[in-house]
Parts: C-alpha cells; sequence; structure tokens
C-alpha cells in the first residue's frame, strides 16, 4: 500500500485570472510532479524519497511559486524557504531566506541527513549548500515575465501580494508504512526584511509522524504560523481521537475564523487523504497504490 498527494498553492489561481491555457498548464504541470514521486513509490522507495522528488518537480516548472518559479521580493531578488520531515524518526530539515539554491527541498534534505541541526538560513545555508555540492544558478534562471508584473503590480499598491500562496508540497505513505512531507515556497511577492513564512517552520507549514499524519500547507503564513496549523491536526488526531476529515476541517475552520485564507494537503498512516482549502482554488493531485486519484484546482 502506497499514497502520494501533491499541491501547488491554495489562492494564487483565481478564475478571473487563469485562462483555459493557464489551467492546462497547471494540471499538466502537477500530473509530472505527481509522476515524479509515485513511481519512486510504486517501485519500493520511500516517502522521504517520493516527496522529495515530487517538489523538486514542481520547483522546476515556473508556474508554480518556488524554485524557478519564486516571485520576487521588494528588491527584486528571491528569497526561497524549505522543509522536509520524516514521519519514523521526527528528524526533519530545513531552509530559509535562501538564494540561487536550484532545489531548496533538496538542500533542506540535505540538512536533515548531514547535519545535527534542523533550521539553516541565509548566507550560513548557502555556505552549507557549497559544501554539499548542490547545484545552484544565476538569477537570470528564476526571472518570469509574469513574477515581475506582479512584483511592480505591488509595488504599485504598496503592499505584499498573497501570490505567495503558490506554495508547493507533497505528503506520501510508502510500502513499509512510513509518512513524510515536504514543503518549497518563494514567499510573498514584494516581501521585505527577510520575512519567513510557515512553510521552512517544523509544525507550522511542514509536519509528519507515522503515529498521526503528514501535513504540508499553503496559504497566509502568518496566520498558519500562530495556529501551529500542521502540528495543530496532529494534535486532534492523537489527543483527541479525531479522524483525519475531522482533523483538517477543525484546523480550516480555526483559520477561517482568524481571517486567513489557505489550504493543506495531509495523508494518515492508512493512506487516507485530505486535500481542504476555504478559498478559491488549491492546485492538487494524488493518487494510491490501486492507481485511483485526481488532478484538480477548483473548489
Amino acid at each position: 500500500m502506497f499514497t502520494i498527494a501533491i499541491h501547488g498553492g491554495a489562492g494564487s489561481a483565481t478564475h478571473a485570472n487563469t485562462s483555459a491555457q493557464q489551467e492546462a498548464d497547471y494540471l499538466k504541470g502537477l500530473d509530472e510532479a505527481l509522476h515524479a514521486g509515485y513511481e519512486i513509490l510504486a517501485k519500493g522507495g520511500t516517502a522521504l524519497d517520493a516527496v522529495e522528488r515530487s517538489v523538486m518537480a514542481l520547483e522546476d516548472i515556473p508556474l508554480f511559486n518556488a524554485g524557478r518559479g519564486a516571485v520576487f521580493t521588494s528588491d527584486e531578488k528571491h528569497e526561497m524557504d524549505a522543509a522536509v520531515m520524516c514521519g519514523k524518526t521526527l528528524r526533519a530539515g530545513a531552509v530559509s531566506a535562501i538564494s540561487n539554491i536550484k532545489n531548496p527541498v533538496q538542500l533542506a534534505r540535505t540538512v536533515m541527513d548531514k547535519s545535527e541541526n534542523v533550521l539553516l538560513t541565509g548566507i550560513g545555508a548557502i555556505e552549507f549548500a557549497r559544501k554539499h555540492q548542490l547545484p545552484f544558478e544565476d538569477d537570470t534562471y528564476y526571472f518570469t515575465e509574469k513574477r515581475k508584473q506582479e512584483l511592480l503590480q505591488a509595488k504599485e499598491q504598496s503592499s505584499e501580494l498573497n501570490t505567495g500562496k503558490g506554495t508547493v508540497g507533497a505528503v506520501a505513505l510508502d510500502t513499509s508504512g512510513n509518512l513524510a512531507v515536504a514543503t518549497s515556497t518563494g514567499g510573498l511577492t514584494n516581501k521585505k526584511y527577510g520575512r519567513v513564512g510557515d512553510s521552512p517552520i517544523i509544525g507550522s507549514g511542514t509536519y509528519a509522524n507515522n503515529q498521526t499524519c503528514a501535513v504540508s500547507c499553503t496559504g497566509d503564513g502568518e496566520y498558519l504560523m500562530r495556529l501551529v496549523a500542521a502540528y495543530d491536526i496532529s494534535c486532534y488526531m492523537e489527543y483527541r481521537q479525531l479522524g483525519l476529515q475531522e482533523a483538517c476541517m477543525a484546523l480550516i475552520d480555526k483559520l477561517t475564523a482568524l481571517g486567513g485564507e489557505g489550504g493543506l494537503i495531509a495523508m494518515d498512516k492508512h493512506g487516507h487523504v485530505q486535500l481542504v482549502f476555504n478559498c478559491e482554488s488549491m492546485l492538487r493531485a494524488w493518487k494510491n497504490h490501486h492507481g485511483e486519484g485526481e488532478t484538480k484546482i477548483w473548489q
């Protein structure tokens, strides 16, 4: 038995700003990324390898706000965050405020596997990446006209646009019964002061525990951090004995009550999947060992 689910962000796509061609491109990208991780699970590989591979695939597609498609900061740079977590060991790795790393999720995995730390930031994280010979890219690799226009719009409005809801993530259960999660993001358009959201914060945007679930969040990061959202779902399951669906909906209700928008993908130790959100869209896909699954954008 194995299952994988991925997301490409909640709230970033609206019917008003998404053409039929863009919708088709999103669905194609999601299918490609889902297949990348699914193939690993189908061959008996680990959930950790599967979620890392799916998120790397999403990072390589300019459509999504992670890796190559990361949004611009206020000073026209890219500051990316990522995290991974193993449900069996509770080991985790995360990076924040990094630039020019081709696949931030790969660096997060390296932090978990090759260091005694959980979270590395900025220049130190980049030095760590060089030490372990991870691939780098120059600034032109991350440039897309769409992201530049989003930045100009945000500067005109003097705001940090939540186009950063294009965070990507994956959760998986492998044939050994282990859960894992990976999340990656480019943050908010026009973000300032080295802002970091929920994605690399273990327990907020990213969490996995074999006893309960694996969760990757997307949306308004400040609200998700305040709720310790991913861990909150695990706590509902562990301490209140709620099922996965009830636990996820309880979190979404809390998010809505605070005034936040977003969503999450979650999976329990039985391979059950929840893909829930309280906004117009969440780019998402899942598939299990029977071949059952779906790829969708809208509510």
